[in-house]
């Protein structure tokens, strides 16, 4: 598949409507491309408002009722204003992911505490069966969180990624990586999420064909 089609996937595969293949290729292209990487952590916003719909509509309720005099100019409204929210918090999610990328080390940046910010919080955990080992450095932003994440982990060669579940179910994958051949030493990717720390339910390592890896559980 051409670049320019890999960009175009952005949407489905936050959405989670690519079949396992054609994720998987999308992946690997993910690393290399920071727009992508970027859009895809913007539409976790969008991924968890579909599941809050879907779970609040009543199973005998059809999901397209049909709509009433003003129902449509209604809609119109609400979408636009959506849309203008979503370029606002597009451009923060690119802003800080041109910080971290560019401050080394970036656990320096985020243990500052002038000005009154909460200081980062770490968790970490290891899982026996695959034999995952991960650390998550998190902070407060008005936009969401950043985080850093260390990972050892000698079962590769294969794709992963970080998937943060919030407390109301929803997920949303931050970062994927590549996992070389055999080797064990640390890896550190950072990233950032639209969910504030005391949102976060759980952190989950996984796999690009969903294996599940590790779970980090904030305390």
């Amino acid at each position: 598949m051409r670049s320019l089609e890999r960009h175009r996937d952005v949407g489905a595969y936050a959405l989670g409507v690519l079949d396992e293949a054609e994720a998987f290729r999308f992946e690997d292209h993910l690393m290399e491309c920071p727009s992508c990487a970027a859009q895809v952590t913007e539409f976790g916003a969008t991924t968890r408002q579909l599941m809050l719909y879907r779970r609040s509509t009543p199973p005998l309720t059809h999901p397209m009722p049909k709509p009433g005099p003003r129902m449509l100019d209604r809609m119109l409204s609400e979408v636009a204003g959506r849309s203008r929210a979503v370029r606002r918090r597009l451009l923060f999610a690119l802003a800080a992911s041109v910080v971290l990328a560019t401050t080394a080390p970036a656990l320096a940046l985020m243990s500052s505490s002038d000005g009154g910010e909460r200081a980062p919080e770490s968790i970490a955990a290891a899982d026996e069966r695959s034999g995952v080992w991960a650390e998550i450095t998190t902070a407060d932003e008005d936009w969401g969180s950043r985080l850093e994440l260390k990972v050892k982990d000698g079962a590769g060669p294969r794709v992963c990624r970080l998937v943060v579940v919030g407390q109301d179910g929803s997920e949303e994958t931050v970062t994927s990586w590549h996992v070389p051949r055999h080797d064990a030493r640390p890896n550190t990717m950072t990233g950032g999420s639209t969910l504030h720390s005391g949102q976060v339910e759980r952190y989950e390592l996984r796999s690009s064909d969903g294996e599940h890896l590790v779970t980090l559980k904030p305390r």
